[in-house]
């Protein structure tokens, strides 16, 4: 009975150090982990792009290579998700694009050891405040005043986004760390689960971020007047 009582304990002591860690040191101020692994990724997705824009972009071709092709068909798609003809969609496709591949490879570094970027709270409360920013900032250059007031009813916006992509990516370390804590289950199954669980929420944790902070923007970013004959049209079709 004692010892089911320890490995229960320990168990769950395993379950709250993968949820809430041990602050580490920087610079005499106590960080989650997460935070240097976010300035690893950070540092190498910057130096990646240096590297693409100064020697690889120059290089482009009329007829497109295979890599060439590759980022041209990522650009576009992300491009594309804010479909509405307004001033936000040039900006827009650019940051849901580099949003999108912060999330994703914040998350797939959990497979050469580092914690995740998105496993602090703090990360996903960063980047879903900063997109409803953009939502106040965009609704009030299409509609003035009354649209960015009108964008601030949606304060519940950050905290939804906030806490559904802690939510993914802490649901992936704790099941991670229930497979590797019984041992009959540790012999290849934990490798299996960790790479796929991920996969899996590094993809599409960055491509719902992308998805609804394109959709918020778009939709405050339309002028009000659009947004008028747009409804009549649905009204007429509907009749």
């Amino acid at each position: 009975m004692t010892n089911m009582v320890s490995a229960s304990l320990s168990l769950g002591e395993k379950m709250r150090e993968a949820l809430l860690p041990e602050n580490v040191n920087f610079l005499g101020i106590g960080v989650n982990p997460s935070f240097y692994t976010s300035l690893i990724v950070a540092g190498a997705l910057i130096l990646f792009a240096v590297i693409v824009r100064l020697i690889v972009i120059p290089r482009f071709k009329d007829v497109p290579g295979k890599f060439q092709s590759f980022l041209e068909s990522i650009v576009l798609m992300f491009d594309n998700m804010n479909e509405t003809e307004s001033d936000a969609r040039a900006f827009m496709g650019a940051y849901v694009f580099s949003a999108a591949i912060y999330i994703f490879f914040g998350t797939m570094v959990e497979l050469i050891g580092l914690r995740p970027v998105m496993g602090d709270l703090n990360a996903c409360a960063a980047l879903s405040v900063f997109t409803f920013c953009l939502i106040v900032f965009f609704g009030a250059k299409a509609n003035g005043l009354k649209g960015g007031l009108g964008a601030l009813k949606d304060v519940t916006v950050p905290i939804s986004m906030s806490f559904r992509l802690f939510g993914s990516i802490s649901s992936g370390l704790l099941i991670t760390e229930l497979v590797y804590n019984y041992i009959f289950l540790s012999f290849g199954l934990p490798v299996i689960v960790g790479v796929l669980f991920t996969c899996f929420h590094a993809i599409i944790q960055a491509y719902v971020f992308a998805i609804l902070s394109s959709l918020f923007v778009g939709e405050a970013a339309v002028p009000s007047v659009k947004k008028i004959k747009n409804k009549r049209k649905s009204d007429e079709t509907v009749a």
